[in-house]
């Protein structure tokens, strides 16, 4: 069954050059709602309360690790602030230009998709709590195209990896168990091939040479050296290899399972991923190149993330997976 969801593909959106030919009097006369405005993209905008619903919800999302309050140690270089921050602005120049593509390919919501936008919108924005209210000063109106706008975005991707073939062999995705030795130079490959043959056990071998990181290993296609793939993946449960040299030194492997069923399952749904990202990013890279796009620095750049526990709303995309399904 194919999955539809979309990997992270989208870069930070480009500042908002000044306008050197504008003078004070000009300034005075710039519309009021373009200062609220964060983030334009062609005639569609988010603005501040919009972008700070992704903002909340992020800034909650990554805030805690095991239970960990990273705002409080991890936040002393304000490395945590401007992480969320930019993956606000990322994730909502994403959506824009997905739906900007949408568009232009005459794909919309239907009534049914829409009429599960507004209940996810009604849930979400009555489980928010006063003080998160006065933080972000949106109403429900802005929930619900935060809402709308991620479903055709989502419909978009969906439209565009719907001929992907999902079908993926256990050849290609065949993952392997095995354990690895690795040496610099051929004269401790000798020893160690000369060790190996004369019934040394290749777990203790490996622990007195090996030189790389590890000694077990799992392993898929494309992941090692082409030629210690080639003769890893020939080998049987409990067979090892002669040495291998690559420009990376010397390789012997020992195979422990050379078809981990489980793993190799997981692997068919990465592989298929790839291909839909690969698809998607086709399209959607070429098409966000024609498009506009513009950052209304100043208005983020004034935005505090705040962090309390009044402030804590982290359910913006549980409720909307509640009501409408997947995600990007």
């Amino acid at each position: 069954m194919k999955r539809k969801r979309c990997a992270a593909l989208c870069c930070l959106v480009a500042m908002l050059a000044a306008n050197a030919g504008c003078s004070k009097t000009d300034a005075i006369h710039v519309p009021q709602i373009a200062a609220k405005q964060v983030l334009k993209v062609d005639n569609e905008a988010y603005t501040l309360p919009q972008a700070k619903v992704y903002l909340l919800n992020y800034q909650n999302l990554y805030g805690s690790v095991a239970g960990a309050d990273l705002w409080q140690y991890g936040n002393q270089d304000g490395s945590l602030e401007a992480y969320v921050k930019n993956l606000t602005i990322s994730q909502m120049t994403k959506i824009l230009s997905m739906d900007s593509l949408a568009k232009s390919r005459g794909i919309v919501l239907e009534e049914a998709e829409l009429a599960n936008t507004y209940k996810a919108a009604k849930e979400y924005f009555a489980s928010l709590n006063e003080q998160e209210l006065e933080y972000l000063q949106a109403d429900e109106t802005d929930i619900q195209k935060l809402y709308e706008d991620y479903a055709l975005a989502q419909k978009l991707y969906i439209s565009l990896t719907a001929d992907i073939n999902s079908e993926v062999s256990d050849d290609e995705a065949r993952i392997m168990n095995a354990m690895q030795i690795v040496v610099a130079d051929s004269k401790t490959a000798k020893e160690v091939k000369k060790a190996l043959a004369g019934g040394g056990d290749f777990a203790t071998l490996a622990n007195s040479y090996n030189e790389a990181d590890e000694v077990t290993i799992q392993f898929g296609r494309g992941e090692l050296p082409e030629k210690v793939e080639k003769a890893a993946f020939a080998l049987g449960n409990g067979e090892t290899t002669d040495y291998i040299k690559t420009k990376n030194g010397y390789y012997f492997i020992y195979c422990v399972n050379k078809f981990n069923e489980e793993l190799t399952d997981a692997n068919k749904l990465k592989i298929v991923k790839k291909r839909e990202k690969a698809a998607f990013g086709d399209v959607y890279d070429a098409y966000i190149k024609t498009i506009s796009k513009k950052m209304y620095q100043k208005v983020w750049d004034d935005v505090v993330v705040e962090h309390s526990e009044g402030i804590a709303s982290d359910r913006f995309f549980e409720v909307y997976q509640m009501y409408c399904g997947g995600s990007l």
